[in-house]
Formats: C-alpha cells, sequence, structure tokens
C-alpha cells in the first residue's frame, strides 16, 4: 500500500482521536476519552508504518499527517460542535496546506 494512504488512515484516525477527546469534555466522560487515548496510540502506529516503508521521510509524513489532522479537526468541529474559527484561523489553514504542498514537491 502506498505510504500517502497510510498517512490518510492516520490523520483520520487522529481526526476521530480529537472529537472523541472533544465529546470527553475534559475526560469527565472516560469511555470517549479512552477512546481518543486509543485513537491517537492507532493513528501513531498507522504513522510509524508509514515511515517504515522507507518511501517517504518523516518530515513529509508528519507534516501531512498533521495537515490533514488540522483542517479535518477544524471541519469536524465546525460540522459536529458548531465551532467556529475566525478568518485568519482559516487563512492560516491554507498557508500550512500550501506549506505541505510545498514540501511534498521538493
Amino acid at each position: 500500500m502506498h505510504p500517502l494512504i497510510i498517512v490518510l488512515g492516520a490523520a483520520l484516525l487522529d481526526i476521530g482521536a480529537n472529537m472523541a477527546i472533544n465529546r470527553s469534555v475534559g475526560f469527565r466522560y472516560k469511555g470517549w476519552g479512552f477512546l481518543g487515548i486509543l485513537l491517537v496510540l492507532c493513528a501513531f502506529t498507522l504513522l510509524s508504518e508509514a515511515v517504515s516503508t522507507g518511501k517517504i521521510d518523516l518530515a513529509i509524513a508528519y507534516a501531512t499527517w498533521g495537515a490533514i489532522g488540522i483542517l479535518g479537526t477544524a471541519l469536524g468541529g465546525l460540522l459536529l460542535f458548531g465551532e467556529r474559527l475566525k478568518p485568519i484561523g482559516w487563512v492560516g489553514i491554507l498557508v500550512m496546506a500550501v506549506a505541505v504542498a510545498l514540501l511534498t514537491t521538493a
């Protein structure tokens, strides 16, 4: 399997973890908190698997994973919890996405 597909899977798990941790309300709801922790562990395991193939550098894998995770978490927070970023926040996400795109072409 292509390492970028594995990184995408890791990023999706990370987004799920962030949503679960948000639902835990500061770990008041322990089931959501433990699910978040489990998903983070799975995300890092997939990220490690992607890098261990030797077909993708750690810097590219981690930056891609982080960028997808940040964008997905912002969108998930908006759609699931009604959390809104200020316009400058969306500009920051756009700048980050462009930077990761440039990094992956280098």
